[in-house]
This record gives C-alpha cells, structure tokens and sequence, in this order.
C-alpha cells in the first residue's frame, strides 16, 4: 500500500493536517501522522489539539514513504524549518525521487532545508516573497513540479491532497473521490 508521512508541528494548520490526511486515507495511502516532538498532543494554529500516531523517530524508521507532506500554519511551518530531522528526512526523499507536498506556508521548509530549489512553487501569498528568488513562484492553487507537490492555503486543501492521491495512486483514483466528497472543482 503507498504511504504518506505528515509532520505536525505545534502551530500547524489544522484544516491542511486534517483534509489532507482524511484525502489520502480515502484514496489508499497509508497515513503516518508523525509528531516532530514526539506522540503528545499538538496544539495546532486555531488550538485544535491532534494526536500524533507516532514521534518522528519512530515514523521515519518505519519509512520510507511515498510522499512526505509540510502543512502549513505559519508557527508550524517555522518548526519544520528549524528542526533537523525533518530536513534531513527531506533531503533523503528527494535524493531517493519520492514525491514532496507543502501547503500554505510549508514550502518555507523546502526552503530552509534547500530542497527543490529552482523548481515552480506556489505558498500562501504572505509567503511569496520568501521562496520568490529560490523557486520559480506561481500563484496557482495547486503545482506539481516533478515531485514537488505544492498548494496556498486551508482554501486549495481538497486540491491539494487530490494531487497527491493523483500522482501516488493515478488519476482514476483521486477522480472517484471527488463526487462522494462533493468536492466542486
């Protein structure tokens, strides 16, 4: 079965956690939600705490994964960003050609951990700036650039998963998901 880890971080955005996670289970993946500081709950940007299924020691030695996801919430991005483990954890799927998602402001850890650099992204616009002189920025809702999978905001979350799902498991797939959601794209 293809598998996705996401990492939470306090301060994530729980719209782009949950829909995110919710999409990707309904379309077959295996979903690790992996704790950046371990298997307590995480207060996420609008204080919704989520529950960790593993820390992410643990959820990267059971890698590796089909596609690794950043969601965004600015505090959360930032936490990404700072810590080690989930940089190197980027930089060993991209070396292994595996697929990389970010949404909102969760391609500022692409960023910071110099991962994708030169390819099309997209982010939340407050985020543009940022990623503008690495990356070659696009406003649209939702780009794939070879393995870089990226999305604005809690808005493109449905977009943004149904992506994944195409690329991982194929188009017909992530298709039968949009009617039973009454998804509206």
């Amino acid at each position: 079965m293809p598998s996705a880890l996401i990492f939470l971080a306090e301060g994530a955005e729980e719209m782009e956690t949950v829909i995110t996670v919710d999409i990707l289970r309904r379309g077959g993946l295996d979903v690790v939600i992996a704790g950046v500081n371990g298997v307590g709950p995480v207060v996420c940007s609008r204080d919704v705490k989520i529950v960790p299924d593993k820390g992410l020691k643990e959820a990267l030695a059971a890698g590796p994964y089909d596609v690794l996801v950043c969601p965004g919430g600015a505090k959360g991005a930032e936490n990404l960003c700072k810590n080690s483990e989930v940089g190197k954890a980027l930089k060993d799927q991209e070396s292994r050609g595996g697929y990389l998602a970010a949404i909102c402001a969760g391609p500022t850890a692409f960023l910071a951990h110099n991962i994708g650099k030169g390819k099309k992204i997209t982010s939340y616009p407050s985020m543009a700036d940022k990623l503008k002189g690495s990356y070659q920025y696009s406003e649209e809702r939702v780009v794939v650039d070879g393995k870089l999978i990226t999305s604005r905001g809690p808005g493109t979350c449905n977009e943004f998963a149904l992506a994944i799902v195409e690329h991982v498991q194929g188009k017909e797939k992530a298709n039968s998901l949009i009617k039973p959601m009454l998804i509206n794209l």
